[in-house]
């Protein structure tokens, strides 16, 4: 038998393999090619499940799920008091104002969720580099933070609709109580989805978008309710009507009011004839205003 050429048992040697390539083939894709439009709905799903910890830790699902359970309360104490007392409880239009804190809560903890993370890591860039543009990012992240902002609220007070209908209270139901608060929980949703997703976008660390969030709520509320107390106190009523406009939860009130005739929800009322208008403009405006901010702070990071 012959010995094996030291050649080809030498490790290093020109003859030694030293690995094996496997031809495993490779195919083109030739499914369906679905396009922008579903990237764009694979990312507002993806960011909307995401705001309610869906796919994520069990942590992350404490907070969401727990101020929608509070968000859930007012809807139960009502049905209780249809029942109890057959009068209608919380009426429809009052929900978003009078939760508003919890809304506020729920805003500044979901929003930076959405934006920090991808600007930390810088993965703006890879998502760019598939057909999804700046635009539809920016899209798909705002749409999600709006319906998760109308879902909160519009589950309470459908839940609350139909518990009037199975109670059967004298009269008829309040049905345009009902679709005008649906219409003003689409208003609420967009403005405010608009001006937490800005607000939280121009700082890549989530707690200070959580704080940065919370501290404009706090702001606007507080010298809301500072200058009605000051402007009723001196009797500048119609002043103070104004003035409750400062608040963003009382802006989109003040647009229902008008829009819809429902029963305004703070003291004094808001201002006639051209609070209605004014309002709508100022909706508009903060939200064409917190769009465009978006667009600048993401063009200034798919640059970066």
């Amino acid at each position: 038998m012959s010995e094996p050429s030291p050649a080809a048992t030498v490790p290093g040697s020109p003859a030694a393999p030293t690995g094996v390539i496997h031809d495993i083939g490779y195919r083109h894709y030739e499914g369906r090619r679905l396009g922008r439009g579903a990237s764009l709905a694979a990312l507002t799903l993806h960011s909307l499940r995401g705001l309610f910890g869906l796919g994520r830790t069990a942590r992350a699902k404490i907070m969401p799920f727990l101020l929608a359970g509070v968000m859930m309360l007012p809807a139960v104490v009502s049905i209780a008091i249809m029942v109890v007392v057959k009068q209608q409880g919380v009426a429809y239009p009052t929900f978003a104002v009078a939760m508003q804190a919890v809304l506020a809560v729920f805003l500044a903890a979901q929003a930076p969720y959405l934006v920090a993370p991808d600007l930390r890591f810088r993965v703006l860039p890879l998502y760019l580099s598939r057909p999804v543009t700046r635009a539809d990012y920016i899209t798909a992240k705002l749409a999600a933070m709006a319906i998760a902002m109308f879902l909160l609220l519009a589950l309470p007070i459908t839940v609350t609709y139909i518990g009037e209908l199975l109670v059967d209270l004298p009269g008829p139901p309040h049905t345009k109580e009902y679709f005008a608060a649906l219409a003003g929980a689409v208003v609420f949703a967009v403005l405010l989805a608009c001006v937490g997703v800005a607000i939280a976008s121009f700082t890549p660390r989530r707690g200070l978008g959580v704080a940065a969030v919370i501290a404009v709520y706090l702001l606007a509320s507080g010298i809301s309710v500072v200058l009605v107390g000051v402007l009723m106190s001196v009797s500048r009523d119609s002043a103070a009507a104004w003035a409750w406009l400062v608040n963003p939860f009382f802006l989109v009130d003040c647009l229902q009011v008008w829009l819809f005739g429902t029963t305004p929800n703070n003291d004094v009322g808001y201002p006639p004839d051209i609070g209605g208008p004014v309002a709508l403009a100022a909706i508009v405006a903060l939200i064409a205003l917190s769009v465009t901010a978006l667009v600048l702070r993401y063009r200034k990071a798919a640059a970066s």
